[in-house]
């Protein structure tokens, strides 16, 4: 069975994340070392900074960049599968181009929700895109936003929605998150693992 890490910021200066190609060889050989076999490249997407027309080239151009480096390595190295690691915002239900920044080959969407408190409305826009069945909405590091308390209750209602949840590896490895996490995955039944790794000093590829 492949080792996938579902959340990664692998792509060389597309966003917060790898700075430049060599970091970004660094990143897949810890991963590698690792035993991670497939990273999905889910660069952040703003939708108020960026056209999805836009992110596509940069995004491709990130990704050639890179895989040229990797075919120069003679090393075993995990695949990249290309995605987008998409904000919420107001009107994202009626959005038109959710489909073309789905997990490549799939018709999942890694979706960020606002780090506020959240709206009934917003609830409700992420049921539309559920009810219109033309992505599948994975909830970006859910646990995460336990932080804000008002949310507790909205990110159970969020739950019952078939939808899927994934969760930071880091969340599980550091005792003070440990439990929530662990309880939010048991509520769900089930959780995608990712290590959100953005370099290679600093948010590192950890899933071992």
């Amino acid at each position: 069975m492949a080792v996938i890490d579902f959340h990664t910021h692998i792509l060389p200066g597309i966003d917060d994340g790898s700075r430049s190609v060599e970091e970004s060889m660094e990143m897949l050989i810890e991963s590698a070392r690792q035993g991670v076999d497939v990273m999905l490249a889910t660069s952040h997407f703003y939708p108020g900074r960026d056209r999805v027309e836009r992110f596509l080239e940069r995004r491709r151009g990130a990704y050639n960049k890179l895989q040229a480096a990797m075919k120069k390595s003679r090393r075993k190295l995990p695949q990249i599968k290309l995605g987008a690691e998409v904000a919420f915002f107001e009107g994202i239900s009626r959005a038109g181009a959710l489909r073309d920044l789905t997990i490549e080959g799939t018709d999942l969407l890694l979706l960020e929700m606002p780090f506020g408190k959240w709206t009934t409305a917003d609830l409700e826009e992420i049921e539309e895109i559920v009810d219109q069945g033309d992505v599948r909405i994975v909830l970006a590091h859910l646990e995460r936003f336990l932080q804000v308390p008002a949310n507790k209750k909205r990110i159970y209602e969020l739950m019952e929605l078939p939808l899927f949840v994934q969760v930071n590896a880091g969340s599980l490895l550091d005792w003070k998150t440990r439990s929530k996490t662990i309880k939010l995955l048991d509520r769900k039944g089930i959780g995608l693992l990712g290590s959100d790794c953005h370099g290679i000093r600093h948010r590192v590829p950890n899933l071992k």
